[in-house]
C-alpha cells in the first residue's frame, strides 16, 4: 500500500470519530430532553468529539510546525487516540450507572494518556531545529496538563463522599469547567487558530504571531491558575479575577485574528463558522466571570454555569471544530487539484445558511422565548450542525471519484476543469433569507404548538411567554426564596439540590417536583401564573424549618387567596378523617409483644440499628409510612444492667437523612449523634452508668417529626437489686399526627401538638384487642416511658393500686413505703420521661389501663389486662 493511500486512510478512519462522537450527542438529546441528565451527557459527548479533534490535529500541527514527526508516527498517535476513546466512554458509562470505580479507570486512562501526549510534545519541541511558530507547540503541552488536572476534579466530584459538603462540590465544579473548557479546549484552540484562521481566510501572517510571543500564554495560564485558587480559597472574587486575566490574554490574540478578518473577510464555511466560534468563546468566557462574580453562593454560580456550558459546547466548540474540519479534510486528503476543489466545494456546501441558522437559533434561545419555541431552535441548530457528517461522507466520496493517480498526466478537458474556478455558489443574499425564513418558521411553529396558545391550555391573560427561574436548595432552605413573575408568564424552575440530603418542591395548585437527589438538577414547570403561589419542602418536616418558596404573581388583581404560607396549621384531608377507634382490628392483626425480655448475661450488647420507610398500621384500617428503627416503632426495646456496653452499628436504609440519640449514654453528641445521609452508617457505643428507662430516638431536625413519624425506642437499664417478678411487661406511649393514608404524617400538625392518635406501643387500643395478661396474687411490673413528642402522660390501672413507683432513677414509692400500706395511683410522666409500677392483682377480671388523661385515652392510650385465678 503507499504512504499516499496509508495517510488518506488514516485521516479517513480518525476522521470518522468524530461524527460517531456527534452522533451519539444528538442521539442524547433525543433521549434524554426531558432529564436532568441529558444536558451533562449531551455537553459531554460534544467534548468527546472535541477531544477526539484536539488530539487528531494537535499531533498533525505539531508535526508541521516543528518538522519533526512524532516518534512511533501514526500508529502509536492511532494507540493513543483508542486509549482514550476507550477511558471517556468509561468515564460517561460510569457516571450514568454511578458506578464510580469505572469513572475511577476511565479518568486514569484519559489523563495518563493526556501525559503521554504532552510527554511527546515536549520531546519533539525540544529536539526541533528553531522556528518561527513552533512556540505555538506549547499551549498544546499546557491544554493537556489542563487535562488532567480537570479530569481528576471530575473524578474527585464523581465520588459517593464527594456530595459530603456541597459548597466544595460547587468550587470543584466550577474549576473542572474552567480547566476543561477553557484549558485543554480553549488553549488548542487559541494556539490553533492563530495560524489556522488566517490561512482560511488566505489572509498573509507577516511575522510572528501574538499567540506566539512570549506574554501571550504565560498570561491566560496565570489566569487559569488564579480561578482554581480562588475556588480553593473559597473566593469568588478570586475565581472570577482568573478569568479576567484569561480574557486579558485572549484579547491579545483577537484583536490580532480581528484585523485579519477586516483585511480579508471570510468567503467559506469554514471562515465563517470559526470567526463564529471565537465570538461565542469570548462572549461564554466573559459570562463566565460574570456569573461567578454576581452569584449569591456557590451553588448559584455552578447552576448559573451550567445553563452556560451548553453555548460554550455548541457555540463555541460544536462551530469551532467542524469549521477547521471543513477547511482541513481537503487539504489532508489531496488527490489533486480537481479532487480537493469539489471536497472542499461540497463541505462548503449552504456555508452562509448553516452558520446563520446555528448562530442565529443560538441567540434566540438566549431570550424569554417559550419552551417549545426554545425546544425547536434547539432541534434545528443541532439538525444544522449535524448536516455536515452527511456533507463529509459525500466529500469523501466525491474525493474518491476525482483523485488524480500520482505521476499520472490529465488529459486537457480534465486538466481544464481541474484548473477552472469551482462551481459558482449560491448568491449570499439568497442564502441569508433563506435562513432567516427557517428561523422565523421554527418560531412560528413553537408559538402556534405552545400550550398557552392552545384552547386546551390556554386561560384569561396568557402571555404565551415562559419565565425561567434557577433556584437552589442548600442549608434547607430555598434560594432566592421569593420569585417574581408576570401574571400571565408560564413559569419553569430549574431546581437543583445543593444539600447532602433528599428535597423536594411542591406547590399550593398540586405541582410537584418530585424526590431530588443530592447533586442533581430537575425542570419544574409550575404552569401559568395567575396567582400569587406558595411552595414547600414536603420531605422530613423541612417545610417547618422554613424551607418555603413564594411565587409572586406581578400585575394579578389583589384578591384573598389560598396561601398555605398565610396558614401554618393548614393540611390537606388526612387519614385522620377515616378514624374509629371503635372498629376491630383485621383477622391477621398481631399485637407487638409487651412482655420485657430477660437481661442477658453478656455485659457488652451488639446490634444493629437500621432505618426504614415502612407502610406500618396504626390502628384498624389506618397505615402511615413511618421512618422505622429496625421496621418497628418504637424500635426494638434494649435491656442491660449498670455497666454494660451497648455497640450499635447505626445504618440509614431510608430516603433522607436521620440520627440516633440514646440517652442512656453520657457522652459527647457530636460524632455519634450526627445526622447521616441515605446509604451511610456509623458505630454508636456507650456505656450504661445509670438505671432506669430511658428513650432513644432520630435527633435530626425537626426533631418532633421525626419523633412523631415513628424513630423512637426504649433502653431499659435495671436498677441495682431489682427483684425478680412473674410478669413484666414495657409500654412506650407515642403521638401519631396523621397524613395522607399510607403516608408519612402531618409536619404541620405535629406544631399545633394536637394529636390524632396515642398509643401504648404504636397501635391505638392494641391491648384491648389482645390485652395483657397476669395471674391472682402475682407481683406483676410495668416498665412506661413517655416518647412524646409533645403530650405527657399519667399512667393508671382502672381497679389496681401500685405498691412500687420508679421514676427517672428513683424510687417515689417502695413496697408500700414506710408504712407498708402506702399506695400510688398513677405514675406521671413528661415527654421523655420514664420509669416502672409494680402491683399485685386480688381478684380474677378485666382490669383497664390507661393514660388519665381522658382525651388522650379516648385517642387509643388505653388497654386491658386479663388476670385469672
Amino acid at each position: 500500500m503507499k504512504p499516499s493511500l496509508k495517510r488518506r486512510l488514516w485521516h479517513q478512519i480518525t476522521g470518522m470519530l468524530v461524527p460517531v462522537w456527534l452522533i451519539l450527542g444528538i442521539v442524547s438529546v433525543i433521549l434524554y430532553r426531558g432529564s436532568s441528565f441529558g444536558p451533562w451527557l449531551m455537553v459531554h459527548l460534544l467534548l468527546g468529539a472535541l477531544s477526539t479533534a484536539i488530539l487528531v490535529w494537535s499531533q498533525h500541527f505539531a508535526d508541521s510546525l516543528l518538522k519533526n514527526v512524532a516518534p512511533g508516527g501514526r500508529y502509536w498517535l492511532g494507540v493513543r487516540l483508542t486509549v482514550h476513546t476507550v477511558g471517556a466512554a468509561l468515564v460517561m458509562i460510569g457516571i450514568t450507572g454511578a458506578w464510580w470505580h469505572v469513572v475511577l479507570t476511565g479518568g486514569i486512562l484519559v489523563g495518563l494518556n493526556a501525559v503521554v501526549h504532552a510527554t511527546i510534545l515536549v520531546r519533539q519541541l525540544r529536539g526541533a531545529l528553531p522556528a518561527r511558530f513552533a512556540p505555538l507547540v506549547r499551549y498544546y503541552i499546557a491544554a493537556a496538563g489542563c487535562l488532567v488536572v480537570g479530569v481528576t476534579l471530575g473524578i474527585w466530584m464523581a465520588h459517593p463522599d464527594s456530595a459530603a459538603s456541597s459548597d466544595s462540590y460547587d468550587r470543584l465544579y466550577i474549576t473542572h469547567i474552567g480547566l476543561n473548557l477553557l484549558g485543554w479546549v480553549g488553549l488548542t484552540v487559541i494556539g490553533t487558530v492563530a495560524l489556522l484562521l488566517p490561512t482560511v481566510l488566505r489572509s498573509r501572517v507577516l511575522s510572528a504571531t501574538r499567540a506566539a510571543a512570549r506574554p501571550t500564554l504565560p498570561t491566560l495560564l496565570a489566569g487559569l491558575v488564579v480561578l482554581g485558587a480562588g475556588a480553593y480559597a473559597d473566593s469568588r472574587i478570586i475565581t472570577a479575577a482568573g478569568v479576567l486575566i484569561y480574557l486579558v490574554g485572549f484579547a491579545r490574540v483577537l484583536g490580532e485574528l480581528a484585523g485579519h478578518v477586516r483585511r480579508s473577510p471570510a468567503v467559506s464555511y469554514a471562515g465563517w463558522s470559526i470567526t463564529a466560534a471565537l465570538a461565542w468563546f469570548a462572549v461564554c468566557a466573559l459570562g463566565f466571570g460574570t456569573v461567578v462574580v454576581t452569584a449569591a453562593s456557590w451553588a448559584n454560580a455552578a447552576a448559573g454555569l451550567k445553563t452556560l456550558v451548553p453555548y460554550f459546547a455548541v457555540g463555541f466548540g460544536g462551530q469551532i471544530m467542524i469549521g477547521a474540519l471543513s477547511f482541513l479534510i481537503p487539504v489532508v486528503l489531496g488527490g489533486g487539484p480537481r479532487a480537493s476543489k469539489a471536497t472542499a466545494h461540497e463541505l462548503d456546501r449552504a456555508g452562509l445558511f448553516r452558520v446563520s441558522v446555528v448562530n442565529g437559533a443560538l441567540v434566540l434561545t438566549l431570550l424569554p422565548v417559550p419552551d417549545v419555541v426554545a425546544a425547536l431552535l434547539w432541534a434545528v441548530l443541532l439538525t444544522t450542525l449535524a448536516a455536515f457528517i452527511i456533507l463529509m461522507v459525500r466529500a469523501l466520496r466525491i474525493n474518491r471519484k476525482n483523485r488524480t493517480p500520482p505521476g499520472a498526466q490529465l488529459p486537457p478537458l480534465v486538466r481544464d476543469v481541474a484548473e477552472s474556478p469551482a462551481p459558482q455558489p449560491t448568491p449570499r443574499a439568497s442564502m441569508l433569507i433563506a435562513a432567516a425564513a427557517t428561523l422565523a418558521l421554527t418560531l412560528a411553529v413553537g408559538v402556534a404548538l405552545e400550550p398557552s396558545n392552545t384552547s386546551l391550555g390556554s386561560g384569561a391573560g396568557a402571555t404565551g411567554h415562559t419565565t425561567t427561574v434557577d433556584v437552589t436548595m442548600i442549608d434547607t432552605r430555598f434560594s432566592p426564596d421569593t420569585i417574581n413573575v408576570p401574571v400571565g408568564d408560564n413559569l419553569v424552575i430549574t431546581l437543583t439540590n445543593a444539600d447532602g440530603m433528599l428535597h423536594d418542591l411542591v406547590f399550593d395548585n398540586g405541582v410537584e417536583s418530585g424526590s431530588v437527589e443530592p447533586q442533581a438538577t430537575t425542570s419544574v414547570d409550575v404552569g401559568m401564573i395567575g396567582a400569587d403561589l406558595g411552595g414547600w419542602c414536603s420531605l422530613g418536616g423541612h417545610r417547618l424549618l422554613g424551607m418555603l418558596l413564594t411565587v409572586n404573581a406581578i400585575g394579578a388583581e389583589s384578591t384573598a387567596t389560598a396561601d398555605s404560607h398565610a396558614n401554618p396549621l393548614h393540611s390537606d384531608a388526612a387519614a385522620s378523617d377515616e378514624i374509629d377507634l371503635m372498629a376491630e382490628p383485621g383477622n391477621d392483626f398481631v399485637a407487638r409483644d409487651a412482655r420485657l425480655a430477660p437481661v442477658a448475661s453478656a455485659t457488652v450488647h451488639t446490634s444493629t440499628m437500621t432505618v426504614s420507610n415502612t407502610e406500618t398500621e396504626v390502628a384498624p384500617g389506618i397505615t402511615q409510612m413511618l421512618w422505622t428503627y429496625n421496621h418497628t416503632a418504637p424500635g426494638p426495646t434494649l435491656h442491660g444492667t449498670v455497666g454494660d456496653v451497648f455497640e450499635i452499628t447505626f445504618v440509614n436504609a431510608g430516603t433522607i437523612g436521620h440520627s440516633l440519640d440514646f440517652h442512656a449514654g453520657s457522652l459527647a453528641p457530636d460524632k455519634p449523634m450526627q445526622t447521616i445521609d441515605p446509604g451511610e452508617e456509623l458505630t454508636y457505643r456507650f456505656t450504661a452508668t445509670r438505671s432506669g428507662i430511658w428513650m432513644y430516638h432520630c435527633s435530626t431536625m425537626p426533631m418532633s417529626v421525626h419523633i412523631a413519624n415513628g424513630m423512637f425506642g426504649a433502653v431499659i437499664i435495671d436498677p441495682p437489686g431489682l427483684t425478680a417478678v412473674e410478669q413484666e411487661y414495657v409500654l412506650v406511649q407515642s403521638e401519631f399526627y396523621l397524613g395522607q393514608q399510607g403516608e408519612e404524617g402531618d409536619p404541620v400538625k405535629v406544631q399545633t401538638q394536637l394529636p390524632d392518635l396515642l398509643t401504648f406501643n404504636g397501635y391505638a387500643n392494641q391491648y384491648v384487642a389482645a390485652p395483657l395478661t397476669a395471674t391472682v396474687g402475682e407481683k406483676v411490673r410495668i416498665w412506661v416511658l413517655d416518647a412524646g413528642p409533645n403530650v405527657g402522660s399519667s399512667f393508671h390501672v382502672v381497679g389496681g393500686q401500685f405498691d412500687t413507683v420508679f421514676s427517672e432513677g428513683e424510687y417515689l414509692l417502695r413496697t408500700g413505703g414506710s408504712t407498708g400500706t402506702g399506695g400510688a395511683q398513677t405514675l406521671a410522666l413528661a415527654p421523655a420521661q420514664g420509669g416502672f409500677v409494680e402491683l399485685t392483682f386480688t381478684e380474677a377480671g378485666t382490669y383497664p389501663f390507661m393514660s388519665h388523661v381522658m382525651s388522650d385515652a379516648e385517642k387509643g392510650a388505653r388497654g386491658l389486662i386479663g388476670v385469672t385465678d
